[in-house]
C-alpha cells in the first residue's frame, strides 16, 4: 500500500507531550497516530469517549459545587465573626492574583 504524508497542525506543547509520551510507550508519534487511524477505521469510531468541552465544564462545576456544600454543612455552627474573617481571607487571596 502507498504512503503518504499526512500534516496536522497542533499545539507546541501538547506536540512535545505527546511525542515524549509516545517514546516511554516505545513507539513514535506516528505509530501512534497510525494506530490511534487504523482503531477509528476498525471500530468506525473513536475508540475513547469524547465529552464536549460544555460538559466537561459543567460536570467540573458540579463536583465544585457538591464540594462547597459538604463544607458548607461542615461549617453549619459557624459565628458571624467567623464567616465575615473567611470572607475577609477569600477577598485577600483575590486581590492577591491580581
Amino acid at each position: 500500500m502507498a504512503q503518504v504524508a499526512m500534516t496536522v497542525r497542533t499545539d507546541a506543547n501538547l506536540k512535545e507531550v505527546f511525542t515524549n509520551l509516545c517514546e516511554e510507550f516505545g513507539m513514535s508519534a506516528n505509530t501512534a497516530m497510525n494506530i490511534f487511524m487504523r482503531a477509528v477505521v476498525e471500530t468506525k469510531s473513536i475508540p475513547f469517549p469524547i465529552a464536549k468541552r460544555r460538559d466537561m465544564e459543567a460536570e467540573h462545576l458540579m463536583q465544585l459545587l457538591e464540594k462547597n456544600r459538604q463544607s458548607n454543612q461542615e461549617r453549619e455552627d459557624m459565628t458571624i465573626d467567623e464567616i465575615n474573617a473567611e470572607i475577609a481571607a477569600c477577598r485577600a487571596e483575590n486581590k492577591a492574583k491580581k
